[in-house]
């Protein structure tokens, strides 16, 4: 049967307060819109449509890559019932399943979501209705029951006395049966504490007609945990970043430290790969297998091979490094920086838009930047790349098997050619050719006695 996804996300979120849209906050390193996208995209939807509002374009440009989603703005916002609604349009000739989730739930799994559509088909309901059992069940809608069947949901500032001690709630998730749906719930009144039409109104609706409304209770609650607040932000990213934590152990990673390592839910990594406490790893970072990444280090958008070792406190960003290779510590890779097999980057050495050949080094104190280095080349201590002439970035480029002495300054655009040297304390202004030797500085003098002569002046 053909699943049609609806996914509510037009409310401002005015207890966040921020000028942000709420779905735009992030969760585990993506805007919440996106994981609730990304689960529904479980089902292999035949649509997906995001009902939104408060800085709409700003939602779109955000779900950019999901591509198949259609977009319709809700205006004005009255409620479920009428959000629901203005998706219409889109479904129009539409049959089969449809499932309505919201942008600031982003903890339901996919698991739980085909369970829950395999449970409505198999079922033949008009609805069903997600639910959980809660220790407080303040805020949330109660599920109101006749025997072991749903009658009715209320909410909260609508219910009695004795309907609020009730701990089954709503989580506002539905599966419907497309046929007939819109008719039901144009047939919704606003007869209620905010003068807003709730798709709650349905099960009563679908009962008084004698049709099927089912349930399905989740055990674990969090699954259904909206965000309302900042503090609820925070609660809802600890708990997606202890799933991903734990299931990266599952399948062979060693995470030291769990409460204090950041992963991002897209980040892969390899089994074997040990990750000590206080790491943030983020994006679409993805680390190879028997890696080890220390204290202290930042990566972002990285690719890093096999057995590559991150000493402390590096900050890596959209950087490769490849199998055998070993960073820092304190060293900064950015901006396309490329770091192949068994080099080394040494503490305090920053990479911008270079290459670092196989087998090359600089381990102390240089900045290499639009450089092309090649396979073992020694970069010694102090190197500069000066790659900026005031208009231009400028190539430097250094050949298999070149030295480059300490405190050494290229100016690009130049080229050091295989084998060659350049000496301690070098401006390189011009092409150094294979197997010469560059020098800049003139001979030393020394002046016997200056000091004893420098002391006397004094006196």
């Amino acid at each position: 049967m053909p699943t049609h996804i609806v996914i509510l996300a037009a409310g401002m979120g005015t207890r966040m307060k921020s000028a942000r849209a709420k779905v735009l906050h992030r969760v585990a390193g993506l805007p919440m819109i996106e994981l609730v996208v990304a689960t529904s995209e479980s089902l292999d939807p035949q649509s997906i449509t995001l009902v939104i509002g408060h800085q709409a374009d700003a939602v779109r440009t955000a779900l950019e890559r999901h591509p198949g989603i259609s977009f319709v703005v809700q205006e004005p916002q009255l409620g479920t019932a009428h959000a629901l609604l203005t998706a219409e349009p889109m479904l129009r000739g539409a049959t089969g399943t449809l499932v309505l989730l919201y942008g600031d739930v982003p903890m339901l799994t996919a698991k739980t979501l085909k369970t829950l559509v395999q449970r409505h088909e198999a079922a033949g309901a008009a609805a069903t209705v997600v639910t959980a059992v809660l220790e407080d069940p303040s805020g949330y809608g109660r599920i109101v029951r006749s025997g072991e069947q749903i009658a009715r949901i209320v909410e909260e500032r609508d219910a009695t006395p004795a309907e609020r001690e009730i701990r089954e709630i709503n989580s506002g998730i539905y599966v419907f049966a497309l046929d007939g749906l819109f008719d039901a719930v144009r047939s919704i009144a606003s007869t209620n504490a905010q003068n807003e039409f709730y798709l709650t109104d349905l099960v009563a609706v679908f009962r008084k007609r004698g049709q099927i409304v089912e349930t399905l209770k989740v055990s674990d609650a969090n699954e259904i945990r909206g965000i309302n607040s900042r503090r609820e932000l925070a609660e809802v990213s600890r708990a997606v970043r202890q799933q991903k934590a734990l299931s990266l152990m599952a399948d062979g990673v060693t995470i030291e430290d769990p409460a204090t390592t950041y992963i991002d839910r897209d980040v892969t990594i390899g089994r074997d790969t040990v990750v000590h406490p206080c790491v943030f790893i983020e994006g679409r970072t993805t680390i190879g297998a028997n890696c080890e990444i220390h204290s202290g280090v930042r990566l972002v958008d990285a690719q890093l091979g096999d057995r590559v070792v991150v000493h402390n406190h590096c900050v890596i960003t959209n950087a490769k490094i490849a199998d055998d290779a070993a960073v820092g510590p304190f060293a900064h890779l950015r901006n396309d920086a490329d770091v192949r097999e068994k080099a080394r980057v040494g503490n305090f050495v920053e990479l911008k838009k270079t290459v670092l050949g196989a087998g090359s080094k600089s381990m102390h104190l240089a900045y290499l930047g639009d450089a092309r280095i090649g396979a073992k080349v020694n970069i010694g201590a102090g190197t500069i790349t000066c790659n900026y002439d005031g208009v231009n970035k400028n190539t430097t480029v250094i050949e298999d098997g070149a030295f480059i002495g300490s405190d050494s300054q290229l100016i690009a655009p130049v080229t050091v050619g295989e084998g060659a040297y350049v000496g301690s304390g070098t401006t390189v202004r011009e092409d150094v050719p294979s197997g010469a030797l560059a020098v800049s500085a003139g001979k030393q003098r020394n002046i016997d006695g200056w000091v004893e002569n420098k002391k006397k002046s004094r006196g």
